[in-house]
């Protein structure tokens, strides 16, 4: 699939964007990946989406993927979310007048949901998949620990796809090791952040969870949406699915779902 890698300085370094560029275009998406992946996970995201009539962009995070920065490390998410607003002005250059939709996964999730309280007036639509915010137990149980024990994400909650968890385990531009202290205080920070911020107000918003989604559990998130939601909410949740929804074995409704959301809100 035709596809360009681009890059710019960042908040802290070389940021890497993989761009899915459609010469006929009618919408931008900027997708904003997970805690420990890399944006190349979502090809086949970005394929879909490019069908449906979008130019697609996604950066990897600071310390994620081919960007600069230590493994995982991120002291400061208000930078991260610099970082996307970067993103999202260059994709806005290179299509100019185009409705942009954002989407988040997990600790991307997070990432999105502050964009959208800070730049939220300038994005058609926001999908929040799998959202790490509200109420974090694991977050809050590892921070309280004096040592992080060195225990890696288990691939097996990711989907009920058991390739998933080995394409996963095996890819080397994925972070395997333990969670650093401090990008745990820097998701509490976030997470404190949301919560003083304002809600989402007009802005379209979906959001996506696996039913049996053992990181994210489906109730801290909801928490947290409960004080964001505005006027106009979707949600789905898919029973039996774990983490990835979009990496899951019914991919193909989760993905019509997006598009049709997509196709609502940004025609």
């Amino acid at each position: 699939m035709n596809q360009r890698h681009e890059s710019f300085k960042g908040s802290e370094g070389t940021i890497s964007v993989r761009v899915w560029p459609n010469a006929r275009a009618r919408r931008i998406v900027v997708i904003a990946h997970g805690y420990g992946e890399h944006i190349g996970r979502y090809e086949h995201v970005a394929q879909r989406l490019v069908a449906e009539g979008a130019s697609v962009w996604g950066p990897d995070h600071l310390g994620h993927g081919r960007s600069e920065g230590e493994r995982a490390l991120v002291r400061d998410f208000e930078r991260v979310v610099d970082d996307l607003q970067q993103v999202v002005a260059m994709a806005r250059a290179a299509d100019p007048g185009l409705p942009v939709v954002l989407i988040g996964h997990s600790m991307g999730g997070l990432i999105a949901t502050r964009y959208a309280q800070r730049f939220g007036a300038g994005l058609a639509g926001l999908i929040l998949s799998g959202p790490a915010i509200g109420h974090l137990a694991g977050i809050e149980q590892l921070a309280a620990l004096p040592e992080i024990p060195d225990v890696p994400i288990d691939p097996t909650v990711l989907s009920r796809n058991p390739r998933v968890g080995e394409a996963y385990a095996s890819d080397p531009l994925v972070y395997h090791g333990a969670f650093k202290r401090p990008t745990l205080n820097a998701m509490r920070a976030a997470l404190a952040a949301i919560d003083a911020g304002r809600g989402f107000g007009s802005l379209p918003t979906l959001w996506i969870h696996g039913g049996d989604d053992q990181l994210v559990p489906v109730d801290g998130s909801s928490a947290g949406l409960a004080k964001l939601r505005g006027s106009d909410f979707t949600q789905r949740i898919y029973d039996g699915a774990r983490h990835e929804v979009l990496n899951e074995t019914n991919q193909a409704e989760v993905l019509d779902d997006v598009c049709a959301f997509i196709a609502r809100i940004a025609p």
